[in-house]
């Protein structure tokens, strides 16, 4: 293996962005698991509300937080964008097999 020094000098925004959205997707996931088994034992519904509630809520915290995701990594990667132009990039060192 040999070491190889390369410049990040740009981020694509899109990728970026699709990689924040499923990764807070995940993140909503738990928080909506969380948030439905303490809130729906506290609740007076029946078995089926409850279950439509909670499955209900589960998917809107993986939406909602997907669509946050989405945004805050689309922002974060055009802000290291402008960094990146004004600084040169970021040196990585990579081992490479030959």
């Amino acid at each position: 293996m040999t070491q190889q020094s390369v410049k990040v000098r740009r981020l694509g925004v899109m990728s970026v962005a699709l990689f924040f959205a499923i990764l807070s997707a995940l993140y909503g996931l738990i928080a909506g698991i969380l948030g439905v088994a303490m809130a729906v034992p506290t609740t007076d519904l029946g078995i089926i509300a409850a279950i439509t509630a909670g499955i209900g809520g589960i998917l809107l915290a993986i939406v909602l937080w997907a669509i946050g995701g989405f945004i805050g990594g689309a922002i974060a990667a055009v802000i290291y964008n402008f960094i990146f132009a004004t600084t040169g990039g970021i040196q990585i060192d990579l081992d490479v097999e030959s």
